[in-house]
């Protein structure tokens, strides 16, 4: 089965960090476009000069906890037992079980000691230790994680320390050359080179707020943290997790964007805290037929079904039917791009939004609300609505269209959202005053259909597929 894999080890030993620099030849072959990147022997190309300024600025880390589990004996070496057969753990009691793990960071800031890295490789952790490349070691304090897009920020007290400076990840283009950074399996610091594979990449199971950069170059268990950078030696992504069917690498990689991670541990620095950005719409993914019937020429972006009363997006005069295409001038491929860049992006920023609507393209200036800590910023929705169990009939009052008088708890178009009272008053553009209306057009019309549905004083899009 395939599964994704985070990437820090987690030790039953403590593991000794080696000095040593390995350099993976994987990619030898296509060494010689690399002719940007300094020659220091004639005219034969090399990463080196591009791996020396970085490598300072990766560091080992090293953590200790203990986690509660449940159950038996399991593997705890010092319990015996009683010799009366007396076990304290059974019936599910809990017990505190001590761990080591080994991952990765990257310092950010060499005058303020602040060092990346991921989360899940700092999590519950209860004495951090970072070893740097000259092999000076440190204890680490955690300023701030963000468990949801599985990112830490952490900090030393030290001198001589050297950054990474970061790079625009939102100017990267697949294809373009990357370089990982880190210290798999405990061996010390680790070289593979590799390109961008992919772009806004969601993986299921992964975090919550997901863009990650798809990368080949070849990272492990122990990567987690570590840098990918680009061929000027500048953060472009935190690697965090890889596509593992038979637990090792296969050449999927995934990395937090850099500017998402510049984001998060400016708020983190700034507030302690992650203060999430809210827009305030419900949508899905734009399909080749949504974007036909609703006049896109292209079937990458967002969907909007739904602009929520008081927000953002409402007070941007955003509208259900919209199709957002770009934030700040940059293109987005799927709503769950939307959604984590969104989310990652500070409450009370003004974005700006790249729109198509009937056809045309706007832009549209928002100033983020802040997220409730107990709400969804942005919520994917897939609508899959059928008629089965719910009754139409025309709509009789000032809004004109098909309404729904009655509809059952437990059909499909319940579970999705139709609600007894909605008034469908188009299909894909069309205005319906009739169920003979709607039914020709449904019948002659192929693959996703989006209802414009008006609710109250809201006017909200459901797509049946």
């Amino acid at each position: 089965m395939i599964k994704l894999k985070k990437l820090c080890s987690v030790l039953l030993v403590s593991v000794a960090v080696a000095g040593t620099g390995l350099v993976s030849n994987a990619y030898a072959d296509a060494l010689p476009l690399v002719r940007a990147v300094a020659a220091e022997n004639g005219n034969v190309p090399s990463l080196a000069p591009v791996i020396e300024k970085v490598l300072p600025a990766v560091v080992t880390i090293n953590v200790e906890g203990s986690k509660e589990v449940s159950g038996g004996r399991g593997n705890f070496p010092f319990f015996f037992g009683d010799p009366f057969g007396f076990d304290p753990f059974e019936g599910g009691r809990t017990m505190e079980k001590p761990f080591k793990a080994l991952g990765s960071g990257v310092i950010v800031d060499a005058k303020e000691g602040y060092v990346v890295t991921n989360n899940h490789v700092v999590d519950e952790a209860k004495k951090i230790k970072i070893t740097t490349h000259d092999g000076r070691e440190f204890e680490a304090k955690v300023v701030g994680t963000d468990p949801q897009s599985d990112v830490a920020l952490l900090k030393v007290k030290a001198d001589n320390l050297q950054a990474v400076a970061y790079a625009d990840s939102d100017s990267l283009r697949i294809g373009d050359f990357a370089i990982a950074v880190g210290n798999p399996f405990g061996l010390g610091h680790t070289v593979t080179y590799g390109i961008i594979s992919a772009l806004g990449r969601y993986v299921d199971g992964g975090n919550q707020f997901e863009n990650y950069i798809q990368t080949d170059a070849a990272i492990n268990q122990g990567n987690s943290g570590g840098s990918l950078i680009d061929l000027n030696g500048n953060l472009i992504g935190i690697n965090t997790a890889i596509l593992a069917p038979n637990g090792g690498n296969v050449g999927i990689g995934f990395a937090i964007p850099s500017n998402m991670v510049k984001s998060i541990t400016e708020q983190l620095i700034k507030y302690g805290e992650v203060r999430r950005g809210f827009l305030g719409i419900m949508g899905g993914e734009l399909t080749p037929d949504l974007a036909e019937k609703f006049g896109a020429k292209q079937n990458r972006g967002a969907f909007v079904s739904q602009v929520m009363d008081g927000s953002a997006a409402a007070d941007a005069g955003l509208q259900a039917g919209d199709i957002i295409v770009s934030i700040n001038g940059h293109s987005i491929s799927s709503f769950n791009e939307l959604r984590a860049r969104i989310a990652t992006i500070g409450a009370g920023t003004k974005i700006s939004l790249g729109v198509i609507r009937d056809g045309k393209e706007l832009i549209k200036e928002v100033t983020l609300q802040k997220a409730e800590s107990k709400g969804v910023e942005t919520k994917n929705e897939q609508a899959n609505a059928i008629f089965a169990g719910v009754k139409l009939a025309t709509a009789t009052g000032k809004v004109k269209g098909v309404e729904i008088t009655d509809i059952d708890k437990k059909s499909i178009a319940a579970r999705y959202g139709m609600q007894k009272g909605d008034i469908i008053v188009g299909v894909n553009r069309e205005k319906v005053t009739s169920v003979d209306e709607l039914n020709k057009i449904l019948s002659k019309s192929k693959g996703a259909q989006a209802l414009n549905i008006v609710r109250g004083s809201m006017n909200m899009f459901i797509i049946i597929q």
